[in-house]
């Protein structure tokens, strides 16, 4: 097991595009916000506490995770939202630690939106912070979703600020259209991966 690293940006930081590069370095890449998802559909615990917490219509007449209403549930409510989170980040972060714990390379990246607001950051070795101008974030968002300046802003609310995360990172990646990410990227792979030198 080589060192467990966690990388974390704002909506439209670019977070996914980075990985891609570290990918292509082949180094294996967690994806807490997609695992997410999965263990609300299929993990048995977790739905149960869903079900409890949030009623039955959380899940369609197939059994199906409903995403459309959970969303409209906890978006509006912040006791809401937290409740959920209570409920799924375990589950994330533990399910986060058991894939990590069975990676063999020099480190492995687990991504994740909410990094440093779950608390997560503190059983990983190392962080990475993908920043880019709120300007060039709002306007990635946009033509990404299909979405309203006053949407995107609205999830970044729920999001903490680059100011609060950047005292916990250990790295940090400007994403602004200018700046090389290849060579961002291969300085942080160098440094991770001559630690122990």
């Amino acid at each position: 097991m080589g060192l467990k690293v966690g990388i974390t940006g704002g909506i439209g930081a670019g977070k996914s595009l980075v990985c891609r590069i570290f990918s292509v370095l082949g180094i294996p890449i967690y994806d807490a916000d997609r695992e997410a998802k999965v263990i609300m559909s299929e993990d048995r615990e977790v739905g149960n506490a869903l079900k409890a917490a949030f009623g039955d219509a959380v899940f369609d007449q197939y059994g199906k995770l409903d995403r459309a209403y959970l969303s409209e549930v906890v978006f509006s409510d912040e006791k809401k939202l937290k409740q959920l989170n209570s409920i799924v980040h375990p589950a994330v972060i533990k399910a986060g630690d058991d894939w990590a714990s069975a990676q063999m390379s020099a480190y492995s990246l687990k991504e994740a939106a909410l990094l440093f607001e779950s608390g997560s950051y503190k059983k990983l070795d190392f962080t990475i912070l993908v920043t880019a101008q709120e300007s060039i974030r709002i306007n990635r968002v946009m033509k990404r979703d299909g979405v309203t300046e006053d949407q995107v802003r609205a999830r970044m609310s729920k999001q903490w600020s680059d100011d609060q995360k950047l005292p916990l990172a250990d790295a940090i990646i400007i994403n602004d259209g200018e700046q090389s990410l290849i060579e961002q990227v291969m300085a942080i792979h160098h440094r991770l991966t001559h630690s122990n030198e």
